[in-house]
């Protein structure tokens, strides 16, 4: 049974293709389109996983959408009659629904086929629930509480439930207008970053203030019984004003949320460009503290539900890893799961396997316990660029080598790290999810204290206060961080071991944290071997690790990777086994 999972007409649009219940292939469309969060029908992402699993689009059986147009009708419709939101945004959501609606034509127009050509049936997941099964399906727990937390789907942004074998029971949902997700960006708008996305940047700045606002944060967030809370809506918009959202072929855009009763309870709101300030940093601390208390409300009545020790956690509020780190000791949860991919794209995966647990032959589904899904590109393709863009590196000085041996591989570029060479580092698949894990990454020192200004200034151009991330081996996360848990996805904060901060302080958050990357052998035998022989080169465990990017969604190609070495400070970059020196 072949299954092609889609997130489209929505935020980081995607596509995945299941097969008899494992997952075969999974990209995002700004990997392909090259603009970051594209929303759009994700026509290059399917075809991408058509080709890796050798199909054709005739050939899928099911086609699974996260986005259920059927889903709270009538609570959609008492809310239009009785807040009577503005016309023009409704005529946008309703357009909109339309093309999720006639998921067949779209992908027809872009094959140049009939709707009737394409032979699998259609099926409309609720965006929260394909959330909830993009976490627990490849969880590769038996049974576990899940919750979904986000902005807003299908008329909900919060969704919790119990997971036993293929199973997901739902046990309580909160519909719009209450909103974390809504809340936590509305506060990010305020803050001075607009973008869709720039959540995880207010997390970061957060470190650098205290919660000195939080007890004004508590009367727009108001915490109920049975693990619920609400918005104090007359700090918001969206409930009334209709925020206009754009979500077609492109970067999508959101309106400004919050209300002028914001600026009456917090002061001026940042401009973009404005320099940021302590009382920024204060409300941004004060936003995470405010994060916090609310999800671990919704967290412990869902344990309270459940009596489960397991929990798997999805929806755009997954990535908030901070919060994550802290789960378990302010819930009682003992395991956490979080996939590579919380958000929106992940939803293709849940759609998909949601609908490979209800009509597969088996009880068995797969443990994602890594992210490579993604375009791989061999030698052959590496050396024809390289020999086409002989002219561009002989213009810098680049000297190129074939190094087969793997060994003498890592070995080279580890000794290029510990001598604090920045090196993009370009194998095998594609990671699916927001963060590079080691095959589309750009590797450093994280002894060096210099490196976060060298990083920001000359490669990722970026605001100073965003950390780096380091990988480690998974064997030496205890000696290294005061909790020794699996991270493969880099969703999780952990305090770095206080002895420990000062020997890796590029990789050291100013609040004296890392959001780390666990590597096993097992995953990605390449990256653990070059973390290892760094290990016995320097005596410490992991590098440095960051997106290969600048400022553009993570390279997909060998094209793209080296574009982005040539057109910024990198030392080094290894593609496969080419590795390319600049001499000067």
């Amino acid at each position: 049974m072949i299954i092609l999972g889609i997130n489209a007409f929505h935020a980081d649009a995607s596509a995945c293709l299941v097969r008899d219940g494992q997952l075969i292939a999974a990209a995002e469309e700004e990997r392909f389109t090259r603009v970051k969060h594209w929303a759009g029908c994700p026509v290059q992402s399917v075809d991408y996983c058509l080709g890796a699993a050798g199909i054709s689009l005739s050939d899928v059986d099911h086609l699974a959408i996260n986005r259920d147009p059927q889903a709270h009708l009538i609570d959609k419709a008492l809310y239009t009659f009785l807040k009577r939101p503005n016309w023009s945004t409704v005529r946008d959501r309703l357009r909109n629904v339309g093309k999720v609606r006639d998921i067949k034509a779209a992908l027809a127009e872009t094959k140049g086929l009939k709707p009737e050509d394409i032979r699998g049936q259609v099926h409309h997941i609720e965006h929260h629930l394909a959330h909830l099964g993009s976490a627990y399906f490849v969880s590769g727990f038996e049974e576990a509480a899940v919750a979904s937390i986000d902005g807003f789907g299908d008329f909900v942004s919060t969704m919790v439930a119990k997971g036993q074998g293929i199973a997901l029971t739902v046990l309580d949902s909160l519909l719009f207008p209450h909103s974390l997700g809504l809340f936590y960006l509305a506060l990010t708008q305020y803050l001075g970053f607009p973008n869709y996305g720039d959540e995880y940047k207010v997390m970061g700045l957060a470190a650098y203030g205290e919660p000195e606002y939080l007890d004004a944060l508590r009367g727009l967030v108001r915490l109920k019984g049975k693990g619920r809370f609400e918005l104090n809506l007359g700090y918001f918009l969206h409930h009334s004003a209709g925020v206009s959202m754009t979500w077609d072929d492109g970067t999508p855009t959101i309106d400004r949320v919050y209300s002028d009763e914001l600026l009456a309870l917090l002061g001026p709101a940042r401009a973009k460009d404005e320099p940021v300030n302590q009382r920024h940093m204060n409300v941004a601390a004060s936003l995470q503290a405010m994060y916090e208390e609310t999800a671990f409300h919704v967290l412990n009545d869902l344990y309270d539900r459940t009596r489960l020790k397991t929990l798997c956690l999805a929806g755009g509020c997954a990535l908030n890893s901070v919060a994550n780190g802290k789960l378990c000791q302010r819930t009682p949860f003992e395991r956490l799961y979080v996939p590579p991919v919380g958000g929106d794209a992940g939803g293709a995966i849940g759609a998909a396997l949601s609908v490979a647990a209800r009509y597969g032959p088996g009880r068995e589904l797969f443990h994602m316990d890594h992210a490579y899904w993604g375009p791989e590109y061999d030698s052959h393709y590496i050396e024809t660029l390289l020999r086409r863009e002989r002219p561009a590196l002989d213009d810098e000085r680049c000297l190129v080598r074939l190094v087969e041996d793997e060994g003498e591989l890592v070995h080279e570029v580890a000794r290029s790290i510990e001598q604090g060479l920045v090196t993009g580092w370009f194998q095998g698949r594609m990671e699916w999810g927001p963060r590079a894990l080691g095959n589309r990454s750009i590797l450093a020192d994280p002894r060096r204290l210099d490196m976060k200004e060298i990083l920001n200034l000359k490669i990722k151009r970026r605001e100073s206060f965003r950390p780096f991330a380091p990988s480690v081996l998974r064997e030496h996360v205890a000696d290294w961080f005061e909790t020794d848990d699996d991270v493969p996805f880099m969703m999780q904060v952990y305090h770095v071991r206080e002895h420990r901060r000062a020997t890796i302080p590029a990789v050291t958050h100013v609040d004296g944290t890392g959001r780390l990357q666990t590597v096993q052998q097992h995953t990605n035998p390449r990256y653990y071997r070059l973390i290892d022989t760094f290990r016995k080169l320097t005596g410490v465990p992991m590098v440095l690790n960051t997106s290969f990017n600048e400022n553009e969604p993570v390279v997909c190609k060998p094209e793209e990777a080296l574009a982005c070495f040539l057109r910024t400070k990198m030392d080094v970059l290894v593609l496969g086994n080419f590795v390319i020196s600049r001499m000067g």
